[in-house]
Order: C-alpha cells, then sequence, then structure tokens
C-alpha cells in the first residue's frame, strides 16, 4: 500500500549544535533526518502527563519524606500509629508528581541554558582587564 501523500511542511530553526544532534540521532536511528524528525513529532505525547523522570523522581521525593519521617520519630523514641502512616503516605503520595515537577523545572533552566562558545586567543587578548 503506497503511503499518504504528504502535501504539508513544518519548519523550525535550530543552531549547528541543535542541527548536529538531530542528525546524529536519526542516523542512530537509521532514517534519514526528515523521517526521523517527522516520526518524532507524530510519537509525542498528545497529552503532558507526567514523563518517567517525574514519575521516578515523584517516587523518590515520595519515599524520602516517608522515610524522614519514620527516622525522625524512631529516634525520639515514638511510635506511629497506623492512621497517622496512612496518612503520611496518602500525603507523600498526593504531592510526589507535583514536588517531582517543582524540582525538575528549578534545574531545566540551567541545564537548557546556552553553552558560552568558546574564548579564542584573540577575543581574549582584546579585552581589558
Amino acid at each position: 500500500m503506497k503511503p499518504p501523500l504528504r502535501t504539508k511542511s513544518v519548519g523550525t530553526k535550530v543552531s549547528e549544535a541543535e542541527f548536529a544532534l538531530l542528525e546524529e540521532r536519526a542516523r542512530g536511528a537509521g532514517m534519514r533526518l526528515g523521517e526521523w524528525v517527522r516520526e518524532a513529532l507524530l510519537s509525542a505525547p498528545a497529552e503532558s502527563g507526567p514523563d518517567s523522570g517525574e514519575v521516578a523522581l515523584g517516587e523518590i521525593l515520595a519515599l524520602r519524606s516517608l522515610l524522614l519521617n519514620l527516622h525522625f520519630r524512631a529516634a525520639k523514641g515514638e511510635a506511629i500509629p497506623e492512621p497517622e502512616m496512612r496518612g503520611l503516605i496518602e500525603r507523600a503520595d498526593g504531592s510526589k508528581i507535583e514536588r517531582a515537577r517543582e524540582r525538575m523545572a528549578a534545574v531545566r533552566p540551567a541545564a537548557s541554558a546556552p553553552v558560552p562558545e568558546p574564548e579564542t586567543a584573540a577575543e581574549t587578548e582584546s579585552e581589558e582587564v
């Protein structure tokens, strides 16, 4: 069966480094760049649910919260009644994805900041100290 006729185009501007990365990923998948980009766009999730990194970080943060609460109480020699323990678990589970997203958002600006181009010797010499 013949693939559908594609008559529409989607475009974007990328940096040299981004373009090289896209080409590398396409080559790694054994595809031409255009095919790989189309596949990546069409396979992107339609809804913005939590990604696997957010889920994993959320679970870690929930476990951390429970562990700290339990350790604090144990260090004081206090027992935790079952209803209170269930409340701690529900609270940790209820906020884990939101907390993970907050943590990831806090580090994303630093991770996505443009990497400065290396200075050449001529540029360094022309700057005043």
